[in-house]
């Protein structure tokens, strides 16, 4: 019986152990999914995609499609990066997923044909004046309304009946194939690598950069989000220090390279925001990609959020500070 005993206790613990070490190499094994929008968010990806590390499998897909991978009762996304704004509505409550950086920091600029070049001390200028903005109604478009706010500038939203105001700055909402010489605005709004382009092809010259007149350094546009369950381990770790060599790798990269990595990790069928026509050392420049860890950071997202609640309430949502990964 005592033999039997520990035959059965032995094969219980070579079953355990088995399993055991079947779990420790499913860990090892674990795949960790990370996505995001085309465009600039996805520059941010740039040095990890280049790190070639297979712990991590990446994805770049359409912005539209963005809050898919981060919401359900079994988000696909491990890690996301997606607007600020989409991230407190969505995931403010820090439940499923928390915040560890900004990594974009505005990609937006002033084109003119005529016009002097825009700065903090002569912004007042824009008075009766009318400025086409691509992306009015969302993060764009709202940031040019904070900025205006917060330099004590009056602003008006052109309407479907085009009547301007002569003592204010008019708004007028448009596309990036409307940003053009001829399109009847003093200025535009219009982002990387659109601008670009647009000054590549067209009378059109650099004026401003919205980046500037919000702060030194930008305003928060994109930033990446982990699984709470995946915060503070050795994954999460990794993929941060790939983030905090974001910025240096951008600089010293050819955009063909950049280009090439991103090609190989966006959707079939999506087609790409950067070309080895449109992507320069000069337009990734102008996209600000830099990662900014949340304990950094956390003041200045509280802050934008609030300034974009109080021109649009459904912009954006106040988060909670367990949102924030301060390791």
């Amino acid at each position: 019986m005592k033999k039997l005993f520990r035959f059965a206790s032995a094969a219980l613990c070579g079953a355990f152990l088995l399993t055991a070490a079947s779990c420790a190499g499913e860990d090892r094994d674990k795949v960790y999914s990370v996505y995001a929008p085309d465009g600039a968010p996805a520059l941010a990806l740039a040095r990890a995609i280049a790190a070639g590390d297979e712990e991590f499998a990446y994805h770049v897909v359409d912005s539209s499609t963005i809050q898919t991978f981060v919401t359900g009762e079994t988000p696909q996304a491990d890690f996301c990066v997606l607007p600020v704004n989409l991230a407190s509505k969505l995931l403010g409550d820090g439940s499923v997923y928390r915040m560890l950086g900004t990594v974009t920091h505005g990609n937006m600029y002033f084109l003119t044909v005529n016009g002097e070049a825009l700065t903090s001390e002569n912004l007042s200028s824009l008075v009766g004046k009318t400025v086409g903005v691509v992306q009015l109604a969302n993060v764009p478009g709202l940031t040019l309304q904070a900025v205006l706010n917060d330099y004590g500038i009056d602003y008006a939203i052109v309407g479907n009946d085009g009547e301007l105001s002569e003592t204010a700055v008019n708004l007028k909402a448009t596309d990036a194939a409307g940003v053009t010489p001829a399109g009847g605005c003093d200025y535009y709004l219009c982002p990387e690598p659109a601008a670009s382009t647009k000054t590549a092809k067209t009378p059109l010259v650099f004026a401003g950069d919205l980046q500037a007149l919000y702060g030194e350094d930008g305003y928060p546009q994109a930033v990446i989000v982990a699984k709470t369950s995946l915060v503070g381990t050795d994954a999460c770790e990794k993929a941060v220090g790939y983030l905090e060599e974001s910025a240096e790798y951008l600089a010293s990269t050819a955009a063909a390279d950049i280009v090439s990595l991103l090609d190989g990790k966006r959707t079939e069928g999506l087609s790409p925001s950067f070309t080895a026509e449109n992507l320069t050392a000069e337009v990734i420049a102008n996209c600000s990609v830099s990662f900014t860890a949340s304990a950094a950071c956390k003041d200045e997202v509280n802050a934008f959020l609030q300034k974009l609640m109080s021109i649009n309430a459904g912009a954006a949502s106040a988060v909670s500070d367990a949102f924030y990964y301060l390791g």
